[in-house]
């Protein structure tokens, strides 16, 4: 991809990081509200006899409405911008979330996952789209790295607030009150959030570094179009690839610490913490890493995989976990491979920003994120069943250590060159 003339110098105006912050806050609220279930899980298993097959139904479930509201989202952001993008999803999740409270069986719980799963759905096609509109490619996997590494909080904040809250008021009460910190976001985005040129805080030198990069208008895209070109695949068997690792953890840690280690509720945070902590590390490293590159003066493409390739190589130990002598060593292998994925998933999540014009990569977004979660069902399945029949985590973690170097296989066949994709209409 040919760079174009200089751009202006970076800008004293931060408005675009403060956005940047806002997006990083959602994630957080995200994450704490879909991850409540999964630190619940092994006292919720023991008190209502649920099965390992039925927990496993419901992260089926949740990744299968998820996906699905994904690419309806991803269509719904290029239509109306990432502020109403946003501001719908935050409803759908926050009612969903705050409805587990009324059921006690994984069939009842079923009810409350679907609509939160519908409603996180937008929220990464919402803070990716805002990133394009707020973000050079120079500074976009960086934004994105740190609005992502919410995630690695959220899921650090959720084991530390939860079994306090479960223990002290009962485990109702942790759905609602977590659902509630996501009702004062919704107020502050919806008083800050502009488009760059609508927002009255942005200064002119800001606004021009922002807007250096030439844009096309948006139009919509035909689903058969996108679906003909190699960039839209990348995108998608990237996604499908190593999305179903991240959902393991999500799912499963909390379970793996009980069951190997015997780690009870309230002591779920030290490991957890832990291991989120370097999987935010990650997530920043992985971003800045091609950010910096690019800076350097390197072509987008070679930035982007050489970081993905850093990162996929950090994934690889985790291949060891069930068998070093004693649980913090499990926790480094971990927190190495959650590290790996978020500097890679910085990275992946870029693609759309860098090889579709702005105001149309929403679409590609929700194919990438349907395609993700349909490796999450599978891997979700085959989970389920390993832990029923092998009852060991180590082929789960084989599968881990192995999905990242041969995601960036098939987006490097795919997209040797990463050239930007050509929206030429087709009807073939």
């Amino acid at each position: 991809m040919s760079e174009s003339a200089a751009p202006p110098r970076k800008p004293r105006g931060r408005i675009r990081w403060v956005i940047c912050a806002l997006l990083f806050a959602a994630v957080v609220l995200s994450y704490i509200d879909r991850l409540v279930l999964p630190v619940l899980k092994p006292s919720l298993q023991a008190e209502y006899g649920w099965s390992e097959q039925g927990y496993a139904d419901l992260a089926i479930w949740f990744q299968g409405a998820y996906g699905l509201a994904y690419v309806l989202f991803g269509r719904l952001v290029d239509r109306f911008g990432a502020r109403i993008g946003y501001t719908v999803a935050v409803v759908l999740w926050t009612v969903g979330h705050v409805a587990h409270a009324l059921f006690t069986s994984t069939a009842g719980m079923l009810i409350a996952r679907v609509p939160l799963a519908i409603g996180e759905a937008g929220a990464f096609p919402a803070a990716i789209s805002a990133t394009n509109e707020w973000f050079p490619k120079s500074e976009r996997a960086l934004a994105i790295g740190i609005f992502n590494a919410g995630s690695n909080v959220g899921a650090i904040v959720t084991p530390l607030i939860v079994p306090v809250i479960a223990l002290t008021f009962g485990w109702r009460m942790a759905f609602i009150a977590t659902g509630a910190l996501t009702v004062l976001w919704l107020v502050a985005w919806l008083g800050f959030y502009r488009r760059p040129r609508d927002h009255k805080r942005v200064s002119a030198e800001e606004l021009a570094w922002i807007e250096h990069e030439p844009a096309e208008a948006a139009r919509p895209i035909p689903w058969r179009t996108l679906l003909g070109m190699r960039q839209t695949w990348a995108y998608m068997l990237g996604r499908f690839l190593i999305d179903p690792v991240w959902w393991t953890f999500l799912f499963w840690l909390p379970d793996f610490f009980n069951r190997q280690y015997h780690v009870k509720m309230l002591d779920f945070g030290p490991p957890l913490v832990a291991v989120y902590v370097l999987a935010d590390i990650g997530s920043i490293a992985g971003g800045w890493l091609s950010s910096r590159l690019l800076l350097r003066g390197w072509h987008v493409g070679r930035a982007r995989k050489t970081a993905m390739f850093v990162c996929a190589l950090f994934a690889l130990p985790i291949a060891f976990a069930t068998h070093v002598p004693n649980m913090w060593w499990a926790v480094l292998l971990i927190g190495l491979a959650c590290a790996a994925h978020q500097g890679f998933s910085a990275n992946v999540f870029a693609l759309p920003g860098d090889l579709f014009p702005r105001g149309r990569s929403g679409s590609v977004i929700g194919l990438g994120g349907l395609s993700g979660a349909l490796g999450g069902m599978l891997m979700a399945k085959f989970a389920g069943t390993i832990l029923a029949t092998v009852g060991s985590y180590q082929p789960i973690f084989l599968v881990a250590a192995c999905a990242y170097l041969i995601a960036l296989a098939v987006i490097h066949l795919l997209v040797p060159r990463y050239a930007a994709a050509t929206l030429a209409e087709r009807h073939a």
